[in-house]
């Protein structure tokens, strides 16, 4: 079984002298300042809470857009500062993007153009030339800020998402040897959804500068294989699933991602966990008899957070003896603000909240707590501990953690993960309560065959979930990726 020390002893063998790099859009640690005090949070991000894990065994750099207020102030000269701050392990480099660039590169390519194109959830994406003039723009920057790194050496660059297709094959133009994988975190839909870009070709060229393109499940993968069969003058190997393109190999493989199961189940059991869920018990004005559910998600409308409250106003409607028994938290926070799509989810949410607390409140108990709260690792594994179940209700989904972290933090084998079928998490953990979230009578019945299964049957199917997941690790993931990764030879 892979763990941090087995992933070491894989790299100390594989990668020798290569420098390894990590870059993102997003960091992995954000400065702010809070007064004269510069302090640190993690931001929520499914990327952040993979990758970190495996920075730390591994050292090496990793390169973000630095987005906190107190960011500057923390680095040094060469924009570098070590992390994690409390038990440094590995370099953050930083690069410094503009509002405007911010605007167009993220908001406005990224954001408003790439995800929903990617996301099959009904969302028209915007294409506006600026925007992807910027976005251009800014992948150059990230290209450049990689070759100050890594100079004349032997290097292994493992960029990651959406926001930089184009990365590998700017760094290919000035220094052909250095060997690239990228990680796509979203779903890649069908050719016929993604031939709408009018900039596919660029696209599908900059990604094919890798040597390994990695989705999370094997889906994905044909998706990708059939749209550059379509649309590029390509060689398609697909009972190799590679693709030749200009002189070049790329091999495009399935690396389901995952979460640091041991460090997750063991904070979950720390003494401070149960002092903090006496702690929410308190805030919340909960005595311990209501049954309590919890929905954790960024505010994003492929979550199907509507689709998720509609079905327990469905469920309440039709089992009325949960009226006052029944507690649903929904945490998280709002992101994308400035996106209109983003602003119409939030105030569909907030509508919906309020209509199911006025009509199924019981004197001081509303059956829906909604926080838009950045809620500590600390609260968060409070949470998971509290529920007797979690709901995913994801409309399209690449993998989602946030199901397996509910897995790992019930060490007690208790507790139901309710999970939509869309996610790629669904193709591992087939022993949650799987629903179609479009489907809102059946969902609300799946709540209720939820809360009155028996302790035994919970048991049964969290332990059989743990299991995967503990064999399906992070560190897993990153030995296949690297496994994978080392086999390009230099000047292929």
């Amino acid at each position: 079984m892979w763990d941090s020390q087995s992933l070491v002893k894989l790299i100390e063998e594989k990668l020798q002298d290569y420098l390894f790099i990590v870059v993102s859009n997003r960091e992995p640690y954000i400065h702010t300042l809070r007064g004269n005090e510069i302090v640190y949070h993690v931001p929520p991000s499914g990327l952040t809470v993979a990758l970190d894990p495996v920075m730390r065994a591994c050292g090496g750099i990793w390169i973000a857009h630095g987005s906190g207020n107190g960011d500057r102030e923390a680095v040094d000269k060469a924009n570098k500062v070590m992390v994690p701050p409390d038990d440094p392990k590995y370099t953050l480099k930083r690069l410094w993007l503009t509002p405007e660039q911010e605007e167009r590169y993220y908001s406005g390519f990224s954001n408003e153009a790439l995800w929903p194109l990617c996301h099959i959830v009904y969302t028209r994406p915007v294409f506006r030339e600026l925007d992807w003039k910027m976005y251009k723009k800014v992948n150059a920057l990230f290209a450049d800020s990689i070759l100050e790194e890594v100079k004349d050496k032997k290097a292994f660059v493992f960029i990651q998402d959406y926001h930089l297709s184009l990365v590998a094959k700017m760094l290919k133009e000035k220094s052909p040897n250095i060997i690239t994988a990228l990680f796509w975190h979203i779903p890649w839909p069908n050719p016929e959804a993604f031939r709408i870009c009018p900039w596919q070709n660029e696209i599908l060229e900059g990604l094919l500068a890798n040597n390994l393109l990695g989705f999370h499940i094997r889906h994905h993968c044909n998706n990708f294989l059939e749209t550059v069969s379509r649309a590029m003058d390509t060689f398609v190997d697909q009972v190799k699933s590679e693709v030749h393109y200009q002189g070049r190999k790329s091999l495009v493989s399935p690396f389901p991602i995952s979460i640091d199961f041991e460090r997750i189940s063991m904070e979950a059991q720390a003494k401070e966990v149960n002092d903090e869920i006496g702690n929410l018990m308190k805030r919340f004005n909960l005595s311990g008899e209501e049954i309590i559910g919890i929905g954790i998600d960024r505010f994003d409308y492929t979550k199907g957070i509507p689709d998720r409250l509609r079905a327990i106003e469905k469920f309440l409607k039709n089992n009325p003896q949960y009226i006052g028994k029944f507690v649903f938290i929904q945490v998280g926070v709002s992101s994308r603000e400035s996106i209109k799509a983003y602003k119409a989810i939030n105030k569909e949410i907030d509508k919906l909240v309020e209509d199911i607390n006025w009509k199924y409140s019981m004197g001081h108990r509303k059956p829906i707590i909604c926080l838009r709260e950045n809620f500590p690792q600390l609260s968060l594994l409070a949470l998971r501990r509290m529920a007797r179940f979690c709901i995913v209700s994801s409309l399209h989904d690449g993998m989602n953690l946030v199901a397996k972290e509910y897995v790992a933090s019930r060490f007690d084998n208790e507790g139901v993960l309710i999970l939509s079928r869309f996610t790629g998490a669904a193709r591992e953990l087939t022993d949650a309560v799987l629903i179609n979230p479009y489907a809102t009578d059946d969902f609300a019945e799946a709540i209720k065959f939820t809360l009155k299964m028996p302790l035994s049957e919970q048991k049964e199917r969290m332990e059989k979930m743990r299991k995967v997941i503990q064999e399906n690790n992070i560190y897993k993931w990153a030995a296949d990726s690297i496994t994978e990764l080392v086999k390009f030879q230099f000047g292929a």
